[in-house]
């Protein structure tokens, strides 16, 4: 499934990529949400603010990155894959990545719409804890805030 995967800590040399990977995927996984920023916005920000001062992730398959996942403490702010690697284990690196790192527990937002990522987050143990009508993001999409805690 992700043979041939290698997760590794994104640096400056990165953030095109990651940026690219970013846009594929929100554009292939969530075609009805309107995008708050432009495409030179989004490489911008990846580029002078998430790779260089984020604890940013990169999935590396064959040289070139393939998915990416920010984790801001105990939230999972970012996880994006390539939408051609989409299903094959990828997505389970980063969250058995994520747990690792934070044993305690995480937490993260994804928008109602994507009923993908639900099931996705559901079958690694995440609970929804939180929905609201997104008056608090920026796209004005409602979202769904999820748990994940460790077992006693």
């Amino acid at each position: 499934m992700s043979g041939g995967v290698v997760l590794r800590r994104a640096g400056g040399p990165d953030a095109d990529e990651v940026a690219e990977v970013w846009l594929r995927s929100y554009s292939a996984a969530l075609p009805t949400v309107v995008r708050a920023h432009s495409d030179d916005e989004v490489r911008a920000y990846f580029r002078d603010v998430v790779v260089p001062s984020r604890e940013t992730w990169v999935a590396e398959a064959g040289g070139r990155v393939v998915g990416m996942m920010v984790l801001a403490d105990r939230l999972v702010s970012q996880l994006y894959l390539d939408p051609d690697w989409r299903g094959r284990g990828v997505g389970d690196l980063f969250v058995a990545l994520a747990k690792e790192r934070f044993p305690q527990g995480l937490t993260l937002w994804t928008f109602q719409v994507n009923t993908p990522a639900h099931r996705f987050y559901e079958r690694h143990g995440f609970v929804a804890v939180e929905h609201t009508d997104g008056s608090a993001n920026e796209e004005r999409e409602p979202d769904v805030r999820y748990v994940w805690r460790p077992l006693p």
